[in-house]
């Protein structure tokens, strides 16, 4: 009986795991290129379910949008992964290519086609929320000869349902 209560809890664990994931992002902006525009930035994003999950690893799609002071903005949709590390702590990776839109001249990043990739590390609560810190790259993949970049800090709060 004991063994079924415990497979029941682990379950019932694994469940809130896989709830879809909405997360809010406030942050600052850093262009690469001499005349870009450094900008606080916010961002919303979405994890749909994972399509896969491991022991410690899942994986699933995703869309993000972001927007910053001077409306520089970007759209994508990508793959992300989780590892959740045995004491609430975790780390996320993700690809997001998409469309980019410069606000100003000066934060062209050599095109509308960006990709955004991610770097995070976060605290998972008992409520199933999560705290993150992340730091994000755009770039065209060199899909363009002009391809400054620009690197993004986040502080991030990741709601689950």
């Amino acid at each position: 009986m004991k063994f079924l209560l415990a497979s029941l809890a682990i379950l019932a664990g694994a469940s809130v795991a896989q709830a879809q994931t909405v997360i809010f992002g406030a942050g600052y902006a850093d262009y690469s290129h001499d005349q870009g525009e450094d900008e606080a930035v916010i961002s919303l994003e979405y994890q749909h379910r994972p399509f896969h999950q491991a022991t410690h690893f899942s994986a699933g799609w995703g869309a993000v949008a972001s927007v910053d002071a001077a409306s520089d903005f970007h759209v994508g949709l990508g793959l992300y992964g989780i590892y959740d590390f045995s004491n609430r702590w975790f780390t996320e990776i993700s690809v997001m290519p998409g469309y980019y839109d410069a606000g100003t001249a000066a934060n062209d990043l050599g095109g509308s086609f960006q990709i955004r990739s991610l770097l995070a590390v976060g605290y998972a609560f008992d409520s199933g929320n999560r705290l993150s810190f992340a730091v994000t790259h755009h770039s065209n993949a060199s899909t363009d000869e002009f391809n400054p970049g620009v690197n993004t800090a986040l502080v991030r709060f990741h709601r689950s349902f």
